[in-house]
């Protein structure tokens, strides 16, 4: 379905680490859960920057700077313009994409001005079936705050997650919300189970992983991206680049939040050796 081979190569900087007061139930980011993940408030901006040549060495179209926790305060906000200021100046060419969380249009305009060009704001799942896995803030925050980002004209990149135990016809439902928000990116998670976590399994198999790739690419007909992102490798293993002929055109290259991903160095020979041509949209 990736006819022309191009693929879309996307970094993640965990900034703030495993400091969230929600209770999510499929996030070890969660201090609720007590997940044996490393922790901290802020990550050094020069090591900020470092990650970001990083990803531009290893051909990143964009690099994500995540936090945790619900949403901007004032000096996660401060920090996160810091950072960004920091990594425009590099001019590395990187479209430079902020996850934090719910955001007021205030807000994401403030992050527009350091020089950040797109926001990343999932709706993780259906809108009746947010409740079962969260209780501490609503599904409707979470759209509104993608709402935000159109209203302030930032990207906007919005997926969520398959596996937490949503029926079909929620994860249509879900996928209908996300082209309502017509987004540029849809990044595809794959539930990755954590023995600390009150979701024990994801029961979604790897023939309905590649069909729901499908099922999102005709869903969602105007995103410039279906990303598969955070469970490619546990949920795909050997197949894992069978992602493109199912209608994916972009992954997530590196580690992800909390946990390890696949060797850049060997995913780009692969990616070579398959014939696809790593492709990088202008910021």
């Amino acid at each position: 379905m990736n006819e022309n081979n191009d693929i879309f190569l996307c970094a993640i900087c965990n900034i703030e680490s495993g400091t969230c007061n929600e209770d999510c139930k499929f996030c070890t980011q969660s201090v609720k859960y007590k997940a044996d993940i490393q922790r901290y408030k802020t990550k050094e901006i020069e090591q900020i920057v470092e990650e970001a040549k990083r990803a531009r060495e290893n051909n990143a179209n964009g690099f994500c700077l995540v936090t945790a926790g619900k949403g901007l305060t004032d000096k996660r906000l401060a920090f996160v313009c810091e950072a960004a200021r920091a990594v425009k100046k590099e001019n590395l060419g990187l479209i430079l994409i902020a996850c934090n969380g719910t955001a007021s249009v205030e807000q994401i305009q403030t992050l527009k001005e350091a020089g950040v060009d797109a926001y990343n704001h999932n709706l993780e799942t259906a809108q009746d079936f947010y409740a079962e896995i969260v209780t501490t803030h609503t599904w409707e925050e979470r759209y509104q705050t993608c709402l935000n980002v159109k209203e302030v004209g930032l990207r906007l990149v919005c997926g969520g997650i398959f596996g937490l135990g949503e029926t079909q016809e929620q994860r249509i439902s879900m996928l209908e919300s996300i082209a309502s928000l017509n987004p540029m990116n849809v990044p595809l998670n794959f539930f990755h189970p954590n023995e600390a976590l009150p979701l024990v399994e994801n029961s979604i198999t790897r023939e309905e992983a590649f069909e729901l790739i499908t099922l999102s690419r005709k869903m969602v007909p105007n995103a410039m991206k279906i990303m598969v992102a955070g469970g490619r490798e546990l949920m795909f293993g050997e197949e894992q680049y069978k992602i493109f002929e199912k209608g994916a055109n972009a992954f997530v290259i590196g580690d992800y939040l909390t946990t390890a991903g696949k060797s850049p160095a060997e995913d780009m020979k692969e990616l070579e050796r398959l014939g696809f041509k790593i492709k990088r949209e202008r910021n």
